[in-house]
């Protein structure tokens, strides 16, 4: 598995991170309460012309153009990291640090960690300039979270 592929599960994957999932047999629902689901959608979606795109069992949701965010998991990644922060009980900024961000999320920063994710995100500077590269790896990352379901403060993403 990628490091990045670990650091998206490892926020997406948050229980503070979850979108409330739909009432399952455990969980029941009070029938004054409840309304039902439809099984598929096959009108457009309001304002579009095309027919909403087919769920397929098992695979992840699929955005497609025009598409809303009831189509792709988003997930605000700023309170899943500080929870993170606060839970390893370290002072940790992860808005500003590509290691603190690991470190919240209980990774190896490594140097050689953060190489092999410098490898994965493209950098192509000099790999032993790490505070350079540190740098870019921090906002490629936001970028990337950002481009996979991420809500990322607007602030942190130049």
């Amino acid at each position: 598995m990628s490091i990045f592929s670990k650091i998206k599960d490892a926020i997406f994957g948050h229980p503070a991170a979850a979108a409330p999932a739909s009432p399952t047999g455990a969980e029941p629902t009070p029938t004054s309460m409840a309304t039902p689901e439809p099984a598929a959608t096959t009108a457009p979606p309001v304002g579009g012309t095309a027919q909403a795109a087919p769920k397929t069992a098992g695979a992840p949701p699929v955005a497609t153009p025009g598409s809303t965010s009831a189509t792709m998991q988003t997930v605000d990644i700023a309170p899943v990291l500080d929870a993170a922060v606060k839970k390893s009980g370290q002072k940790l900024d992860w808005k500003h640090s590509i290691v603190d961000l690991m470190k919240a999320l209980g990774m190896d920063a490594s140097l050689s960690e953060r190489k092999e994710l410098a490898e994965e995100l493209g950098y192509t500077g000099d790999q032993s300039d790490s505070a350079t590269m540190n740098m870019w790896l921090h906002k490629a990352l936001l970028k990337k979270l950002s481009e996979n379901g991420g809500k990322v403060p607007a602030e942190l993403l130049d």
